[in-house]
């Protein structure tokens, strides 16, 4: 199974280590591929240095590309740690 979600990073801080580290976290556990993607880029979800390399600040627009056996439980997973800001808010 395959499906994709916009999400919007809403914390202020935006997607810096600590965020980023929480995501990582939220992933690894599925064993489907996750990925990223922002202007133009596209990242591997389970790699700390690939989510800091976008430097996604507040208000940026995520799409999330979940591919596996587990996807909608990892997007589920996504959506509930990026919308609640990361538990940073």
């Amino acid at each position: 199974m395959e499906i994709s979600e916009d999400l919007s990073i809403v914390n202020s801080l935006g997607l810096h280590a600590r965020p980023a580290a929480k995501l990582v976290q939220t992933v690894l556990p599925f064993s489907s591929s996750v990925h990223i993607l922002l202007n133009g880029r596209k990242i591997n979800a389970k790699s700390i240095m690939g989510l800091l390399t976008l430097a996604a600040g507040q208000g940026c627009v995520l799409t999330i590309l979940c591919e596996g056996d587990d996807a909608r439980e990892a997007m589920d997973a996504i959506r509930e740690v990026v919308e609640s800001g990361f538990g940073e808010e």
